[in-house]
């Protein structure tokens, strides 16, 4: 679900970039940065998510030794 919304806030970025009065070249460069944080944050937001699993794991693992 946490992907869905950041993938379509994604993609109402872009689109709202799009159709802005910048030239191509500025466009481009505002589409090429959103989308570096975009990436960025949803890495952020994995990375996090993937260490409290592993935590869990690890407390189960250490509740059945």
């Amino acid at each position: 679900m946490l992907v869905a919304v950041i993938a379509g806030a994604s993609v109402g970025a872009v689109l709202g970039v799009l159709f802005a009065p910048d030239k191509g070249s500025e466009t481009r460069r505002k589409i090429r940065d959103r989308r570096q944080r975009v990436s960025s944050n949803l890495n952020e937001k994995l990375t996090g998510l993937r260490d409290k699993l592993d935590q869990r794991v690890r407390e189960k693992m250490e509740e059945f030794s």
